[in-house]
């Protein structure tokens, strides 16, 4: 039997969103920390992602997934140096330096198929919205 869904704690989403805009503009983190993060660790690493198949190379930061191979589930109008996270409850966080962007989803719904589809324009359709794309 499945739990009923709930709806992702307000504060939970705020504590994401503050943690994305650190990564975004640091006044917390060092400014060599976070270039660190966002540097590619192991050039030309052949890796899986999960439920999205083999890339060779598959370029990933101190824990977060480089947009190197665009278009990935951060969208096709992300930069190339976006860097995002996802887990397998549906729930995503990517930022995009050069749009000045950053971007959330907590849900309680397990990864599948229908995240593959709606996230890549959800991600588009932000930066729509938001005037950040060419």
């Amino acid at each position: 039997m499945t739990p009923p869904a709930t709806i992702p704690d307000l504060d939970t989403a705020s504590a994401v969103l503050a943690f994305a805009r650190e990564l975004l503009v640091p006044r917390l983190i060092a400014d060599e920390t976070r270039d660190e993060m966002v540097s590619v660790q192991f050039p030309g690493l052949a890796g899986v992602l999960p439920e999205h198949g083999r890339f060779d190379p598959l370029d990933w930061g101190l824990g977060v997934q480089l947009n190197t191979r665009p278009p990935t589930w951060m969208g096709t109008r992300t930069s190339a140096r976006t860097f995002g996270h996802f887990g397998g409850t549906g729930t995503f966080l990517w930022v995009d330096p050069e749009a000045g962007v950053v971007c959330a989803a907590l849900t309680t719904r397990n990864f599948g198929d229908w995240a593959k589809e709606v996230w890549p324009r959800f991600a588009d359709a932000v930066l729509a919205e938001l005037g950040r794309i060419g």
